[in-house]
């Protein structure tokens, strides 16, 4: 029998991968390799430490881990300041999560976890983030109820009664929620609805303790909404994910289950575009 032409053979292995990729046992790994990973690791959650301290947090030798760092300084990863006798991560750390950041894409990250976010709670799963002091809607993942939520994306709504804005205008300083509320008001759109402003911090105030907001037929009767942040690698909110449906599905009893839910799909998006404790 002839053998295939080596192009054709090549073609069937996956790309990026060889055959046995999915093996990840002790053979596939390379341990000074993942050794030193775990120092510059180490280094980074302490934000900068002598040779004694980051070997004894990281518990390797002091020698293993000086040749990581030698290493390690050679590619610019780490740098190391000889009045402070301290190692920090160096600017080629910074380089490669940069041209993570860029290639992060918010709504292509967020649609598995509405998906799952939606099939767990049985309610659509929205995403929405804020502009110039309104929420945009940019996703959505609708349940399969015949009565559900519907926020085709690049739907723009008032802050004040939206679950994903009111989450968001949780996060905000009060000079920028104070222009907010000037600039756009606080319209009443039914008889839930929070226009006064005092009342209004009020709700974000518990909003932020309890880290996730509750729209209670805030914009439309009988329409339910409990939403939580989503923050980027440097601790800024960037967007918001909630789930919304009717208030005869989403009772009372129901509200702080949803709470944990959508929270967990909000920090899994997170931690998906770079934030490293959300």
């Amino acid at each position: 029998m002839a053998e295939e032409p080596p192009q054709i053979a090549e073609s069937r292995r996956a790309r990026g991968r060889p055959r046995d990729w999915h093996d990840k046992t002790a053979q596939n790994t390379i341990k000074s390799l993942d050794r030193a990973l775990e120092v510059l690791e180490t280094l980074s959650d302490m934000g900068g430490a002598t040779l004694s301290e980051l070997a004894a947090e990281a518990d390797q030798s002091p020698a293993t881990v000086y040749r990581v760092l030698i290493t390690l300084e050679g590619r610019g990863m780490v740098e190391f300041n000889p009045t402070e006798q301290l190692w920090n991560i160096g600017a080629r750390a910074f380089l490669i999560g940069s041209r993570f950041l860029r290639r992060t894409n918010l709504v292509e990250r967020a649609r598995p976890i509405l998906r799952q976010l939606m099939e767990a709670t049985g309610e659509t799963a929205n995403l929405g983030m804020e502009r110039a002091g309104q929420v945009l809607f940019l996703s959505q993942v609708e349940t399969h109820a015949s009565i559900r939520a519907f926020f085709p994306p690049g739907t723009l709504s008032p802050m004040h009664s939206s679950g994903i804005g009111k989450a968001l205008m949780a996060q905000l300083s009060d000079a920028r929620l104070d222009g907010i509320i000037a600039e756009h008001g606080l319209d009443q759109f039914t008889p839930h609805t929070l226009t006064d402003p005092d009342m209004l911090k009020a709700d974000l105030a518990a909003t932020r303790d309890r880290g996730y907001s509750i729209d209670a037929e805030e914009r439309n009767e009988g329409m339910r909404c409990v939403a939580a942040p989503v923050f980027d690698a440097y601790g800024d909110v960037v967007a918001g994910i909630s789930v919304s449906g009717p208030s005869s599905r989403i009772v009372d009893h129901m509200i702080a289950g949803f709470g944990e839910q959508v929270s967990q799909a909000a920090a899994d998006l997170s931690r998906a575009i770079g934030a490293d404790r959300p």
